[in-house]
């Protein structure tokens, strides 16, 4: 994955097109996550020829944010239920043999031969290292000179990444965040929807070709302000509106300071505008499937919304507001800043910001999560003393969300993010110190007055319909004389790849938790790849499981290719890693 021959290829492709006659000496670059990520890191080798990017959904910390841990916590369900195996299955694939020609088979063998799974390296990394440092742009900014247009979704996984990003690039730049997940602008849930090719083509003509049509002299910072929606998983549009700054953070901008306070009679804390007199300790007995009202982690799923987090919130310590007297417009990344304690040596902390409605419902605005072990370093846990205070600071989701007058603010604090995050090896007890010496504070980056535009963009083009609609799943199950909760997700979907070419692809996890004994994860993923030509089918069927006890992570896989329902051959793999305080 990101091997620096990719991207030393790219430079070189780069540098071919320029020299062709029918190029005028400009190259752009886009592409949607990997090819979002390659935007970048062939940016960063500053090809001459190279004069605009446009990554979408996107990263710049391969470790911090991408798909396989967050703050120090191994993420759990995405890389076995949907791009991990998938990958196995991608990458035992044949090249295309009416586009290679004699010597297909051949070479297949070969790059079956050179197959090796990717959650290999992944899991043999558990700490940020110059494993991770490749192709991540984090920390050196100033290599990247190409004009960039960053695009990205507040629901997807990479908002965090993608404003960090645009305020850290010193070159000719310009960022739209829209209400999207995973899934391009033109087709995503919940839209609005845009015609986004358009906007990508306006930066290309001013930058490739010297043709301005107003992009130029627009406002370069672009951003949709969400509001309350009645949470639900399926909802198609997000309300709200479009909004442009000059800068960002945008001149405006403040800061409103949250404090967490002592209970409330009628349960919950207070989460109050002023510090707090009383120092008091809360404890929580964590529930290692906490997390699974909050939806799926998006980089690559095109559904698994946020529900109602209610369910979520009676397994954690909840600090809620009074009715707001005036509405709030969060914009950036709240941050978290707690005393906190576990009883066990690995604890992860969980900050979840919620808009809780008037008629109670509580709307998930961002998330943020840390590995207790890694309080200090990414990249040297050390271990925490049980009941030994620690301060921490929780960086949440980067988002832009409207809370309006008379709605609440609710920030729940747990020890799970399931299946997010994969769950810590024993039962736990957190502690939370709050007021007095020891205030614990929520800081939201704010926004005031209505911006310096409303921008407007073309609507989507139409679709046709596919043959055939894709396959979703997304289910939860309890069995409470087992103490077990099963996560199942999936989908299914053919495509064209040319006229007489198509391709069938699916991939399905599931997803075994225990609330009796936290380390006994099982994930359990199968992803199946077939092309089909007019007069033959080409097909890689793979299989990854990982399941974890208190000490180690035990991983295995297998893919099996077959041509024409034949099957061809079978690789298998097997390892266990430690934990390594995870």
């Amino acid at each position: 994955e990101y091997m620096a021959v990719e991207t030393t290829d790219g430079y070189d492709v780069v540098e071919w097109l320029a020299a062709q006659p029918w190029s005028n000496g400009n190259v752009g670059m886009f592409g949607s996550s990997y090819g979002g990520f390659t935007s970048i890191q062939v940016a960063m080798l500053q090809p001459p020829s190279l004069k605009a990017i446009v990554p979408i959904y996107a990263t710049d910390d391969r470790y911090t944010d991408d798909c396989h841990y967050r703050g120090g916590a191994l993420k759990c369900y995405y890389d076995t239920g949907m791009y991990g195996t998938m990958m196995v299955s991608i990458n035992a694939l044949p090249p295309d043999p009416e586009q290679f020609g004699d010597g297909w088979e051949e070479e297949w063998e070969r790059r079956l031969e050179a197959n090796t799974p990717y959650a290999l390296e992944w899991l043999s990394q558990t700490r940020d290292c110059d494993y991770w440092r490749l192709g991540s742009l984090r920390g050196q900014y100033e290599k990247v000179k190409a004009a960039t247009f960053i695009i990205g979704g507040w629901q997807d996984g990479y908002a965090i990444p993608s404003g960090r990003a645009f305020e850290n690039i010193s070159c000719t730049k310009k960022i739209m965040m829209g209400p999207w997940n995973h899934s391009r602008p033109d087709v995503a849930k919940p839209g609005p929807r845009i015609d986004y090719l358009n906007e990508i083509r306006r930066w290309f003509d001013l930058h490739l070709k010297g043709a301005d049509d107003g992009i130029g002299s627009e406002p370069p910072v672009t951003m949709y302000v969400q509001s309350y929606d009645t949470p639900d998983p399926m909802r198609t549009e997000t309300s709200g509106e479009w909004r442009s700054e000059m800068t960002w953070p945008a001149e405006s901008a403040s800061e409103q300071v949250f404090y967490l306070g002592s209970a409330e009679p009628a349960g919950g804390h207070r989460l109050t505008d002023k510090p707090v007199v009383s120092m008091r300790t809360s404890s929580l007995q964590v529930d290692p499937v906490t997390g699974i009202r909050g939806g799926l982690w998006s980089g690559g799923m095109p559904f698994g919304l946020p529900d109602d987090q209610r369910e979520d919130e009676a397994l954690s310590l909840n600090y809620t507001t009074m009715p707001l007297q005036q509405a709030v417009t969060i914009a950036g990344q709240p941050k978290l800043e707690v005393t906190v304690s576990s009883d066990v040596p690995v604890a992860m902390f969980v900050a979840k910001l919620s808009d809780v409605g008037p008629d109670g419902k509580s709307a998930l605005i961002a998330r943020g999560v840390l590995n207790g072990t890694r309080r200090n370093s990414m990249s040297s846990p050390e271990p925490m003393e049980p009941h030994e205070p620690y301060r921490i600071t929780i960086e949440l989701d980067a988002t832009v969300w409207k809370v309006e007058r008379g709605h609440r603010l609710r920030l729940a604090i747990s020890g799970s993010d399931f299946p997010n995050s994969w769950p810590t090896p024993e039962v736990a007890r957190i502690e939370v110190s709050t007021g007095g010496t020891d205030q614990s504070t929520l800081t939201l980056p704010t926004l005031e007055g209505e911006g310096v535009a409303a921008p407007k963009f073309l609507p989507p083009p139409s679709k046709p319909a596919p043959a055939s609609p894709p396959r979703e799943t997304w289910a939860v199950t309890e069995r409470p004389l087992e103490g077990t909760v099963t996560l199942e997700m999936g989908r299914a979907a053919e495509s064209g790849i040319r006229e007489g070419v198509t391709m069938y692809a699916s991939d399905d996890l599931t997803l075994t938790a225990s609330r009796k004994e936290p380390s006994d994860v099982t994930a359990s993923g199968r992803s199946v790849m077939e092309v089909r030509y007019s007069g033959m089918a080409l097909k890689s069927d793979a299989k990854q499981v990982i399941h974890s006890d208190k000490s180690s992570f035990h991983w295995s896989a297998e893919v099996t290719v077959s041509q024409d329902g034949v099957d061809k051959r079978t690789l298998r793999w097997e390892k266990s890693f430690p934990r390594d305080l995870m």
